[in-house]
Formats: C-alpha cells, sequence, structure tokens
C-alpha cells in the first residue's frame, strides 16, 4: 500500500484523537510525511509534516495542540491531535510530499479520514 491512514473519530471540544499513516518504503524513504485538509478559500492547509531527517512544519491553526511523529522502522507517521476544536472538523489526508512548506508538491496521498468535533 502506498499510503494508508487510520484514526480518525467523532470527539468533544478539548478531546484528543490520534491519526496514523503508513507508508510504502519507497515513499517513506524519498519524501516528507504530513496531514492536509481541506480548508475555506484554500484548496487544502496542510497541517503538519515531518520528513527523514525529523524536521517539523505545523499550520498556525494547529501549533502547540498537535504534535507529528516519525517510526522509521515501522515506515508510519502519526499525528497527535490534542486540544480538538469544532475548527478541526475536516477530512484528513495523509499524504508524502517534497518541496518546501511554503511551497510543498504533493505527490502522493491516501484516502481520507474523518475527523469530527462537536461543540
Amino acid at each position: 500500500v502506498q499510503l494508508q491512514a487510520s484514526g480518525g473519530g467523532l470527539v468533544q471540544t478539548g478531546g484528543s484523537l490520534r491519526l496514523s499513516c503508513e507508508a510504502s518504503e519507497n515513499i517513506f524513504r524519498n519524501n516528507a510525511v504530513g496531514w492536509y485538509r481541506p480548508a475555506p478559500g484554500k484548496q487544502r492547509e496542510l497541517v503538519a509534516s515531518i520528513n527523514s531527517g525529523g524536521s517539523i512544519n505545523y499550520a498556525d491553526s494547529v501549533k502547540g495542540r498537535f504534535t507529528i511523529s516519525r517510526d522509521n522502522a515501522k515506515k508510519m507517521v502519526h499525528l497527535q491531535m490534542n486540544n480538538l476544536k469544532p475548527e478541526d472538523t475536516a477530512v484528513y489526508y495523509c499524504t508524502a510530499l517534497t518541496g518546501t512548506w511554503s511551497d510543498p508538491h504533493y505527490n502522493f496521498w491516501g484516502r481520507g479520514t474523518q475527523v469530527t468535533v462537536s461543540s
């Protein structure tokens, strides 16, 4: 499988969820891996990413609440989402990307997983 996401679900405001993404070895080795979600007025919002060297970036909207991590042995990336807000409600897509944080090139993406935060 190229990118397979799991996790997501329904949680109340202030709750937590954990998303996981398993990547094929070639993708994991040659790309940063992250998560994006649709955003109003934009095609998508890159929420967080982590590259093979461990360099991490977050969107301002999730800084301090979301934590991305990478398990190289299992070729997995996890997104721990804490203190969730209703505006975090979206379908989250695991993605493999190159380029820079401000100008990413989305090379692969998996099926989305729904995150719903109730108020």
